[in-house]
């Protein structure tokens, strides 16, 4: 087990009141796996990330739960303590690589500091390494591409730059914030190749975090489906494609444009929108968007028994 997440729970303190963005998250990323997080935005995904990497310093939150890497304890842990861990044993593919990466610095400057920060090399064999890494992840001609700046490069060079970067210690950890959203569809699809490549090649385990349910088929081996700061559904990627059970996960599978058969009039959507977490609702935090709610849906549904867990009554009622 190399990460081992139980009862998480973040808070922001506001001025209209507590923000409770993640509320009792509880899971396991097993060694070498690849454990998709997948819901709307503010479904908590990053959020859930972010505490795993010891980023969220808004002195306004509130951090309860614990978080274990390999059974040393995350939460509570010191920062200096926090930064000897991230980047050399966990780190992260962020969202969008131009605000990961600094501006005024040089693509390689950036690369051979973060090797620098973590490992007793020369200045010299840390920029070479940063070749290296750059013509691992697929820049060509990267004894050049050093020695661009983040503006030089296009989306996609940016991204698989930030990819190098964070396998610069070669992580045993890696969290990917939606790395390919930015990007079109053939880049996405190679970003995707280049990280089953090097989770093939390092043997890192994954947190792979999207909206995407198309890119979690490609890349997953469990998902997990978060809603308004809870999971609704976890199980082995095949189950959660072959036998969806909360209607959540169903709504999001059948917003996709079906590959086979007649094609639709138009595209289902979900009805609704996501609840405040200023102001959840009363049971179950779908309970407003879902089709078949019912009287038990206004209490809390538990998540159900491994290993397809689903927080929802239908499933008791099977």
């Amino acid at each position: 087990m190399i990460l081992q997440v139980r009862d998480l729970r973040v808070t922001f303190r506001t001025e209209q009141g507590l923000v409770k963005a993640i509320d009792g998250v509880s899971f396991d990323v097993q060694e070498g796996e690849v454990l998709g997080l997948v819901g709307e935005s503010g479904s908590g995904k990053t959020v859930t990330v972010l505490a795993v990497m010891g980023l969220i310093t808004d002195p306004n939150a509130i951090i309860t739960g614990s978080i274990q890497y390999r059974g040393r304890e995350l939460v509570g842990l010191p920062p200096r303590e926090m930064r000897k861990l991230r980047g050399r044993e966990i780190a992260m593919i962020f969202q969008d690589p131009m605000t990961a990466l600094t501006p005024v610095y040089k693509i390689g400057w950036q690369i051979s500091e973060q090797i620098l920060a973590h490992q007793k090399v020369s200045r010299k064999a840390a920029w070479n390494k940063a070749i290296d890494l750059l013509a691992e992840v697929g820049i060509p001609k990267p004894e050049e591409a050093v020695h661009r700046y983040p503006h030089q490069l296009s989306g996609g060079m940016r991204q698989r730059a930030v990819i190098a970067m964070a396998l610069t210690c070669n992580p045993a950890l890696l969290v990917a914030d939606e790395p390919t959203t930015a990007l079109d569809v053939t880049v996405q699809a190679q970003i995707l190749d280049l990280l089953r490549k090097l989770q093939a090649t390092h043997g890192s385990a994954i947190v792979f975090i999207t909206h995407d349910l198309g890119v979690m088929a490609e890349l997953a081996d469990r998902i997990m489906v978060m809603y308004a700061g809870r999971i609704v559904e976890r199980s082995a990627k095949a189950d959660i494609f072959a036998d969806p059970r909360h209607p959540y996960t169903r709504a999001l599978l059948d917003s996709i444009p079906p590959l086979e058969g007649a094609r639709p009039h138009r595209l289902r959507s979900i009805s609704g929108a996501p609840p405040s977490l200023l102001n959840l609702p009363q049971g179950c935090a779908f309970g407003p968007r879902c089709p078949h709610r019912f009287d038990a849906c206004a209490a809390r549904p538990a998540l159900g028994p491994e290993p397809h867990a689903a927080a929802c009554f239908l499933e008791t009622a099977r």
